[in-house]
């Protein structure tokens, strides 16, 4: 009988090993058509599930063709195996820039000993067709976005191998759940996998790959490298990818050997990789099998940085040279060079390369044009003639706003897209006052002035509510971007003067949540790639710039355009802001409100030795998105972080929202007293059955987990951590030693911040923990704040002060007291 890789299917199991096919990809263009809608700084705040309501009219067009049809799905060749990992999904989830039409097939083995009627479950959101013996079983099209939908199916099963395959297809848009899951609810006992050539090294390349971890959390010099705790007894082929987050365009691909019995694969040199988080995805082919797992770490070489210029001028213009040579090659880079005179062919080759994605108007292209634009409009001369020619032509036919008529996904409704968008407009038309605007007919002037009014009515809603993607590390320099451009090439006096206050204000928040440099702070929309990014995240690039702090990678926004705004137009900030960002004494305690209604309570406290940041009585018990709602810090290692939240999903480096890092499938219960934090989950039951921190042990130089209880030292703060059952350090895979999970969906966490030694700071709060009900008042005796009560309204009360959501206002209160 041949070889199988397999596991037993026992009731409620889900099938984890497949033979999948390439994914099948058209592109699904419609007649150019305008949109209704305006901006929606709520799209976030789900109602039904993670479901995103807003729909555009690919998708209306997709559903009238295939919603409640037996799906279309080509002949496609199963060609790569998908092995579990822990997760009960096929997932093929990714980005697309363009609506586009994605198909896939995959088949997996059930293995029998007699015959049987088999009862199964199949999830997915697009549609899909299950075939069991080469007969249909049955189908199933619901096909709404990212929304998952579960048929049951029953069909017999023979004594023997049976061949199950399912073919699946959607339209993708943007962000697309691309998956299927099949779980075995009844029938004869069986194993299901996948047919391999030897069955023991298939399982030992399966085996190393589940095992294997990065030896460091971040890597800021040296070689990357993964740790095998399993060896392979075999030579093995190893093919390597590493790239970027979804919005990165470059990627790399490496080669090895690896000997057998090798407990150490080197990956590459860190100079020779692009600072900023990456995906290693890792091929391992031995003995006629093959199977991938992706690996993400964050690369930052510090060695190439040197020391931080000691002036303002020259870190403005340390950060124009290292954009211009060292970032990833887009209109931003081109920007730098173009401020530095550098109107060479490697900028024109810049822009080229970029051009195609706003010509296409693919999402996310007005990332791209506002630096587009800054470049033409102010450095237009160091262009050649063709160039500017396509710039031009290109500005001409692109969408600015949903109105216009398009085909495109491009995302409209968020805070950070609604300001480019309308920036572009009102500069393009500037730049352009003559010519014909293809989308909207209007003339430039025209289109300038729309864009001027809808610019004012977005720094109308920013002034009075700031932003419902509140701190958020990546969409700051977005939001920054914008308003940089505004305020050096706005026509307009007015618009000048209101961009630069609301640089200002973004510029003061950065500060107040940042801890020596570093963001730290609950975040309404957040990622992996961004929460584990703590030195080449670009708000450190923009902290450096400031004030001295922080470190370059090389995905860029707004330093570029900061950096012009301070060094050509005269934008001045707060000289006490660096002294914000970086305690040398005392505590300080922020409390404010972001977005429509102040829907959002932040608060925030921080001393040199330790940071914490949270969102007080935010949506408890909801399902999440991408919210980030406890954050904290320690020491100066810009790695010893720690944050809490519930995956939405456990596959790793997935494109989940929320992920297995980024946002919480369940949203806690949190409220703050100063470096006391109460963390605590009921989530629902089709959610993961458990919860996690980030828990970096090598960043730390003290550490220790026991039962319930965990502490961890850098420098002279400390963390002590408390849950509701015993903290479980994973010991194997992508999070070694790096994350500590409580089981169940339900349970509270304590977060404790403090200085002094761990050993002692242990003791001192050995016995932290809440007294209470996880919807009801919430007591928690503190042995240096004292009884701290938190309510269910989401007030606090402790040392004689009462902190009720009421007070907390978008301009913010800001205490500072003595250290103690």
């Amino acid at each position: 009988m041949t070889a199988l890789l397999s596991h037993p299917l026992t009731p409620g199991t889900a099938i984890g090993y497949w033979r999948v096919s390439a994914i099948a990809e058209a592109r699904y263009d419609l007649p150019d058509l305008p949109m209704q809608g305006e901006m929606d700084p709520f799209f976030f705040l789900t109602k039904d599930k993670n479901f995103i309501p807003h729909e555009y009219p690919c998708r209306t067009q997709f559903a009238a063709e295939r919603r409640g049809r037996r799906p279309q799905v080509g002949a496609l060749a199963p060609e790569r195996n998908w092995l579990p990992f822990g997760s009960p999904r096929l997932d093929l989830s990714g980005f697309w820039f363009r609506p586009t039409a994605i198909a896939a097939r995959a088949e997996t083995v059930v293995r029998a000993a007699m015959a049987g009627i088999a009862r199964v479950s199949l999830r997915t959101c697009g549609g899909a067709i299950l075939t069991v013996n080469g007969a249909e079983v049955g189908w199933m099209a619901p096909y709404r976005r990212n929304a998952e939908s579960i048929e049951q199916f029953e069909f017999p099963v023979q004594a023997g191998d049976n061949r199950i395959e399912v073919a699946f297809d959607d339209l993708a848009e943007r962000d697309a759940r691309f998956y299927i899951q099949l779980d075995w609810l009844d029938g004869p006992g069986v194993e299901a996998g996948i047919e391999v050539p030897d069955e023991a090294l298939a399982g030992a390349l399966e085996l190393a790959l589940a095992t294997m971890h990065f030896d460091r959390p971040a890597y800021t010099g040296g070689e990357v490298a993964l740790v095998l705790p399993q060896p392979i007894p075999a030579e093995v082929a190893v093919a390597v990818k590493v790239e970027g987050d979804f919005m990165s365009h470059v990627d790399e691909k490496l080669a090895h050997r690896l000997p057998a019995g090798a407990t150490r694969l080197v990956l590459a040199p860190v100079a020779s990789l692009p600072g900023d988080f990456r995906h290693f995805i890792v091929t391992l082919t031995a003995g006629g099998f093959t199977a991938t797992r992706v690996f993400g770490v964050e690369v930052c070489d510090l060695a190439a940085q040197g020391a931080v210029p000691a002036t303002p001028e020259g870190r403005v213009q340390e950060a124009l040279e290292w954009i211009a040579e060292r970032a990833e090659p887009d209109t931003v880079a081109a920007l730098a060079r173009l401020a530095l005179g550098k109107g060479d062919a490697r900028t024109e080759e810049m822009i080229a390369r970029t051009l195609p994605v706003i010509e296409d108007c693919w999402d996310c292209a007005d990332f791209a044009l506002v630096p587009l634009l800054w470049g033409r409009i102010r450095f237009g001369d160091l262009l050649s003639a063709p160039l500017r020619a396509r710039i031009d032509a290109a500005v001409l036919g692109y969408r600015y706003w949903m109105d216009e008529p398009g085909n495109d996904v491009q995302w409209y409704f968020s805070e950070n897209h609604a300001l480019l968008f309308h920036t572009s407009a009102y500069l393009a038309g500037a730049l352009l006052p003559e010519a014909t605007f293809r989308r909207s007919g209007r003339t430039g002037a025209e289109q300038s002035a729309v864009g001027r009014d809808r610019v004012r009515a977005w720094l109308d809603h920013f002034e009075q509510w700031e932003m419902a993607e509140f701190n958020s590390a990546p969409y700051f320099p977005i939001d920054l971007k914008g308003l940089t451009a505004l305020y050096a090439l706005a026509p307009d006096a007015d618009i000048r003067e209101r961009a630069g206050r609301s640089i200002r204000r973004l510029i003061g928040m950065v500060a107040a949540s940042a801890h020596h440099g570093v963001l730290t702070a609950a975040q309404g929309r957040s990622y992996e790639h961004t929460l584990r990014a703590g030195r080449t995240l670009e708000l450190s690039a923009i902290t450096r710039m400031l004030w001295g702090l922080g470190n370059l990678g090389a995905r860029f926004h707004a330093v570029p355009g900061l950096a012009l705004a301070i060094r050509d137009h005269g934008l001045t900030l707060d000289e006490t802001l660096g002294q914000r960002a970086s305690l040398a004494k005392g505590e300080q305690e922020w409390i404010f409100a972001q977005g429509a209604n102040r829907f959002a309570i932040l608060q925030h406290a921080k001393t040199p030795d330790w940071a914490l940041g949270t969102a007080a009585g935010y949506r408890w018990f909801d399902w999440g998105y991408q919210e980030t709602l406890v954050h904290a810090r320690i020491g100066r290692n810009a790695d010893a972080q720690i944050w809490i939240n519930h995956p939405g999903e456990v596959i790793h480096s997935g494109y989940g929202r929320p992920s297995y890092w980024g946002g919480s499938a369940s949203i806690p219960r949190v409220q703050q007293y100063r470096g006391l934090a109460l963390v605590w989950f009921d989530g629902q039951p089709e959610q993961p059955d458990f919860t996690h921190a980030w828990f970096p042990t090598p960043a730390f130089d003290r550490w220790n987990v026991d039962g319930n209880r965990a502490v961890a030292q850098s420098g002279q703060g400390v963390a002590v951590l408390a849950a509701s059952g015993p903290l479980h350090p994973v010991t194997q895979g992508p999070t070694t030693g790096c994350e500590l999970r409580l089981a169940g969906r339900s349970g509270w966490w304590l977060v404790r911040l403090t200085s002094g030694g761990a050993g002692e700071r242990a003791a001192r709060f050995a016995a932290l923990a809440p007294a209470g009900d996880a919807r009801g008042r919430v007591c928690v005796e503190d042995p240096e704040y004292g009884m701290v009560v938190f309510e269910p309204d989401g007030s606090v009360s402790a040392e004689g002060r009462r902190l009720a959501l009421k007070q907390f206002t978008v301009e913010g209160t800001l205490t500072l007291r003595d250290a103690g």
